[in-house]
């Protein structure tokens, strides 16, 4: 009677055979790389104009002190109208926002390449910051939908975090190129093609995906979250132009607080609220952006820390520093390609926490930089490391921030990741310059060795940061097999 019973011992070889859906289709390839176009492309803008700048401010006869609004402009509107987006591609289609927006993009970054006057470029920087709100969360939510949880998603957020990353990279060399060898117009104009090709190419390849019910658009939440994010960004930027304690900086940061608690309280009373109380509740929604804020804070900082010690300490040309954050570009497309594989082995808390881990020491290891321009090796070898350990916590955060939610919430969900990631890039910066300029004031040494001094603290803090956000994820934050 035990043979019988216990024969049939061939159920469990079933389960160990990796499903059909874990092998992506043709036309998933096809959908995945134009996606991952568009997003690369968004990534280059953010820092494609960073090292022009003063050619730009020359060139169209902008004052030194109005030069930074070329970045905040853009800025603003990236970040400001990113989560107002995210909910409007849900209720209007993904599809839909996606194309207009990155038609505007294609026609706003014409504007900026053939302006005139300051005034011009201001407002295509705004155009192409409105355009990036709208792109960046409806193609992370077609993205997602394409893309069933589980292998296949975890694989395309990781390719699609290290080409975001990459682009980030790519945009300062790309920048630096352009600039010399043609013109800082070409900065601009380099995205028309790229975005009519995607225009062109995204009706016949993208199926749309909206809720099957339309609800009502929440104004009063919208006005209040986007209100209270522009102000918010409004500060952080004026906190690195002037610091923390002017009254215009102080104004804008506790009227933005102000506006994004107001928000909360709106959202428990409306009816079809623009994020439903219940979301913001969620671990992973909290633990997941949290953790994610963090990598886009450092990361982001560092570079611009690194930007002061090539330049400032060992002389380095915009176009050569430009080129030594190469192998940072390296290291992120390797870890986007490994995030997917570690998330779906290992679960995302662990991944965020490994990833955490690895960047935090290999940006503690960069204290140790000094005035030779042999150190240039260990910051070769730390950026690449770091750069690895940053994507694993990226797609960590991106699987975690958008996993648990239905199809109809995926444009919430990655409105409020790419907020999340817009907010971290504009709050590094100042927060790092801060600790930097509080070094080298208190040193009484602005020139190399007081850069240098003011460069370490802040790598000092930045690899605490890190720590500190990985620390936080193995202690609160759930496996994404737990919900």
């Amino acid at each position: 009677m035990s043979a019988p019973s216990r024969t049939p011992s061939r159920p469990a070889p079933t389960a160990s055979v990796p499903p059909p859906s874990a092998r992506m289709t043709g036309r998933q390839k096809l959908v995945l790389a134009l996606l991952l176009g568009a997003q690369f492309m968004i990534a280059v803008d953010f820092s494609i104009l960073n090292v022009a700048l003063p050619v730009v401010g020359e060139g169209l006869g902008f004052a030194l002190r109005d030069l930074q609004w070329i970045a905040t402009a853009f800025a603003l509107a990236a970040a400001g109208f990113t989560l107002l987006f995210g909910r409007v591609a849900d209720l209007v289609g993904r599809k839909r926002l996606f194309i207009a927006g990155m038609a505007v993009l294609g026609l706003s970054s014409l504007l900026g390449g053939l302006a005139t006057s300051p005034e011009v470029l201001l407002t295509a920087r705004v155009l192409q910051g409105l355009a990036t709100a709208a792109v960046t969360p409806a193609g992370l939510a077609l993205l997602t939908t394409a893309f069933k949880e589980g292998p296949l998603r975890e694989r395309a957020l990781g390719l699609n975090g290290a080409l975001m990353s990459a682009g980030f990279t790519a945009g300062a060399i790309l920048g630096g190129l352009l600039t010399d060898l043609l013109s800082w117009r070409w900065a601009f104009l380099v995205n028309v093609p790229v975005a009519a090709l995607v225009v062109a190419l995204a009706p016949a390849v993208i199926a749309d995906s909206r809720p099957a019910e339309r609800p009502r658009l929440d104004v009063p939440g919208a006005a209040a979250v986007t209100g209270g994010l522009l102000l918010l960004v409004y500060g952080l930027t004026r906190a690195g132009a002037t610091g923390w304690t002017t009254p215009t900086t102080l104004a804008a940061l506790l009227a933005g607080l102000a506006l994004l608690v107001a928000f909360w309280f709106v959202e428990k009373r409306a009816t079809a609220p623009l994020v439903p109380v219940r979301i913001l509740k969620r671990r992973s929604v909290i633990w997941g952006n949290a953790t994610g804020l963090i990598a886009f804070v450092t990361e982001t900082s560092l570079v611009f820390l690194l930007t002061l010690y090539l330049q400032e300490v060992l002389g380095y040309t915009p176009l050569a520093t430009g080129l030594s954050f190469g192998v940072l570009g390296i290291g992120t497309v390797i870890g986007g390609t490994l995030g997917g594989r570690a998330v779906g082995r290992f679960g995302n808390r662990r991944t965020i926490v490994a990833g955490g881990v690895v960047q935090a020491l290999a940006t503690l290891s960069l204290v140790a930089l000094g005035t030779s321009g042999a150190w240039i090796w260990l910051l070769l070898a730390a950026t690449f490391i770091g750069g690895i350990g940053n994507m694993l916590m990226i797609v960590g955060f991106m699987v975690t921030a958008t996993s648990g939610l239905p199809d109809e919430e995926q444009g919430l969900a990655t409105g409020l990741a790419t907020m999340t990631q817009q907010v971290g890039i504009t709050l590094g910066i100042p927060v790092m310059s801060a600790v930097a300029t509080a070094r080298m004031t208190a040193l009484g040494d602005t020139g190399p060795s007081g850069i240098l001094s003011g460069v370490s603290v802040a790598v000092l803090v930045n690899s605490a940061l890190v720590l500190a956000g990985a620390v936080l994820a193995g202690a609160f934050l759930r496996t994404r097999r737990e919900g």
